[in-house]
Order: structure tokens, then C-alpha cells, then sequence
């Protein structure tokens, strides 16, 4: 390594370590003040807290009907994987495995998707909703999370199924196994790398979803969570300890799920990235 480069490794280094630290201080912070009384926290900024409290995760659940957005996160986000893995799976399946005409032109219509400016589908599709009598309906909010998340579901997981031997299918079709039963039995099990990128993916995504809700949703009961928080915030603004509680719940199930798996999603990321 001549020392041209070994300049430029450990300032990449230094860079991504005031990264690292510039976005996990806020969160630490976050942290230490859902655990602290709101005089404390008015008091300065401190990242152990001088006095110790769990009332404020206590209130800001009995408030501001915190757990029913939750509830609506949580089946927003479990739906939407679910259908996301299959239709997913399904599609790149065909798209990598199956010869019909168009093949190539649909996949490519398909990824425009991943490139359009998110905003300017929100008028169209309001539109479209209010028509099929779906505005304000978890229907209508759960259909555009599927579809959004659907092009790069495809594109992940295609890559898996191309890199697949063809004597597999060969074998299995010699032993009487149609393409239903070659898919189901022996391609999705051996996408699973692929299958959890996704899923994370979409995950991470459905969860944190703002602006979809916003324009879906005019009845508070069935606004998710990160919507929620808004409602929360207006409720109790001058509560800093239990806006911090509330945004520490939000968060914490994501980063966590994001820190057990994050392997999977580099991994699923990467390996379809080069052919072999």
C-alpha cells in the first residue's frame, strides 16, 4: 500500500467515524432523556441522567392514544412485508427463470418505478383512491406502501434467481416437478439471503412512512405511528421527557431490527451485484 493511499484510507476512516458519531449522539440523547424528569432536561443537555424515571414511557403510552398508533404500525408494516415477499418473489421468479415475450420491456416499465419523484404521484394516486372509495381506509394506505416497496423488491431478488444453476430446474423437472413446485421448493429456499434483504427493507421502509399517511388518513384511529407522533407532539409540546419516550419506542424496534440483520441486507445487496 504506497502512502498515497494509506492518506486517503485513514481520512475515508476519520470521515465515516464523525459520521458514525454525528448520528448516533442524537440518539443517545434520545435516550437518556425519555429517561429523565422534563425540569432535568430543561436544566442542560447530559447523556446519563442525573435522575433516573420510567414514568414518562408509562405516560406517553396511556397518552394521546399512543398504543392504537403502534397497533396500526405494526399491522401496516407486517402486511405489507408479507404481500412485498410474496409478489416479490413471484414476479423476479418469472422475470429471471421463465421465457415470454416482453420479458425484458415489463421488468424495465417495472424499475421506472424506482426512479419517479415520489411527490408527484401523491395528487394521481389520491385521486385514483378516492374513486375506488379507498381514501381514508387501510386498504388505500397498505396498496401504495405494496407498491412502492414491489420494484426494488424485484430487483433484488432476481438477481438471486438468475444466479441459480439451470440443472437445478433440470433435475427437478426429471424427478416430475412443475415450475409451481421448482419455485416453492427448491428457488425460495435458496433465495433466503434475498428474501430477508427485502423484507428488512421493507420493514425499515413501511415503518417509518410519514407523508402517504398524511394524505391517506383523515380519521386519527387508523394513522400509524410516525403520523402519530405529530398528534403526540402537539399534545404534550412542552413535555420534552415524554415526546423523548415516545420517539425512543418509534425508534428502537427499527434500529434493532436493522443491527441484528444489517449483515443480510449487505449481503443481499451485493451478492446479485456481480454474475458469476
Amino acid at each position: 500500500m504506497t502512502r498515497t493511499s494509506r492518506l486517503g484510507t485513514t481520512v475515508t476512516h476519520l470521515g465515516l467515524i464523525v459520521w458514525a458519531v454525528g448520528s448516533v449522539l442524537p440518539m443517545l440523547y434520545m435516550l437518556s432523556a425519555s429517561f429523565q424528569p422534563t425540569e432535568d432536561i430543561y436544566a442542560g443537555i447530559s447523556l446519563w441522567p442525573g435522575r433516573w424515571t420510567a414514568d414518562n414511557y408509562r405516560q406517553s403510552w396511556q397518552g394521546a392514544d399512543f398504543g392504537v398508533y403502534l397497533g396500526n404500525s405494526v399491522l401496516y408494516t407486517t402486511v405489507t412485508t408479507a404481500a412485498v415477499l410474496v409478489l416479490g418473489a413471484s414476479a423476479a421468479y418469472a422475470f429471471a427463470r421463465l421465457r415470454f415475450p416482453g420479458r425484458e420491456l415489463i421488468y424495465t416499465a417495472l424499475l421506472v418505478f424506482l426512479f419517479l419523484p415520489i411527490p408527484g404521484v401523491f395528487i394521481p394516486l389520491y385521486t385514483v383512491l378516492v374513486s375506488l372509495n379507498l381514501a381514508d381506509t387501510r386498504l388505500g394506505y397498505i396498496l401504495p406502501l405494496i407498491n412502492a416497496s414491489l420494484p426494488v423488491a424485484v430487483f433484488i431478488m432476481r438477481r438471486f434467481f438468475e444466479q441459480l444453476p439451470d440443472e437445478l430446474d433440470d433435475a427437478a423437472r426429471m424427478d416430475g416437478a412443475g415450475a409451481i413446485t421448482i419455485f416453492w421448493r427448491i428457488a425460495v429456499p435458496l433465495a433466503r439471503p434475498a428474501l430477508a434483504t427485502v423484507a428488512i427493507l421493507t420493514v425499515l421502509n413501511s415503518w417509518n412512512e410519514f407523508v402517504l399517511a398524511l394524505i391517506v388518513f383523515s380519521d386519527e384511529s387508523l394513522m400509524p405511528l410516525q403520523v402519530g407522533l405529530q398528534t403526540f407532539q402537539g399534545t404534550y409540546f412542552a413535555q420534552y421527557g415524554l415526546m423523548m419516550a415516545a420517539l425512543t419506542i418509534s425508534t428502537v424496534p427499527v434500529v434493532i431490527v436493522y443491527l441484528l440483520f444489517q449483515r443480510n441486507i449487505i449481503k443481499g445487496i451485493t451478492a446479485g451485484a456481480v454474475k458469476g
